[in-house]
């Protein structure tokens, strides 16, 4: 395992006003890694729905809060940690009440609230959920299975 580059961290308001803030910096950090435009879009959409979804659900009406971001930049990785304090839930649980999914399931076939965690699972590579003292969401997208393919491709094409 590579060590840790940089490690960045940000804390927001739970309001919905600030998640633009994170998908602009998170826009930024990737791109600056390398990542192409559609890994970028796929990693904003991720991060966002993670922050919306604590925001919305972390705290109860009226009640303030906070949401931490932090982002481990590898070389050959980004790892997303999204984290609040407020109410937890059962990942595992709730999937199960939305039913199941796989890559071959289609948006409409998703039950009402749960097109976030299928579209998290969906466009980053590893997602792991912990829910001890509020609810933590980590995500990873790697750099370097994405650029091989995409230099093989770049290569086969050219041999032609």
């Amino acid at each position: 395992m590579k060590n840790v580059m940089d490690y960045i961290e940000m804390k927001i308001p739970a309001k919905p006003e600030y998640v633009g803030v994170i998908r602009l910096t998170i826009s930024g950090i990737a791109s600056n890694m390398g990542y192409t435009y559609e890994q970028i879009e796929d990693i904003k959409i991720a991060v966002s729905e993670a922050c919306t979804n604590a925001v919305q659900h972390a705290y109860p009406e009226g009640e303030s809060g906070e949401v931490i971001v932090g982002f481990g930049i590898y070389e050959d990785k980004l790892e997303t940690m999204v984290a609040d304090s407020g109410q937890s839930f059962n990942f595992i649980q709730k999937k199960e009440e939305l039913g199941p999914y796989t890559e071959s399931t289609t948006v409409d076939q998703l039950s009402e609230g749960g097109l976030g965690l299928y579209l998290i699972e969906t466009l980053m590579d590893e997602v792991r959920v912990s829910n001890t003292s509020g609810v933590s969401v980590f995500m990873v997208k790697y750099l370097s299975e994405e650029r091989e393919n995409h230099d093989k491709a770049a290569s086969d094409h050219e041999t032609y």
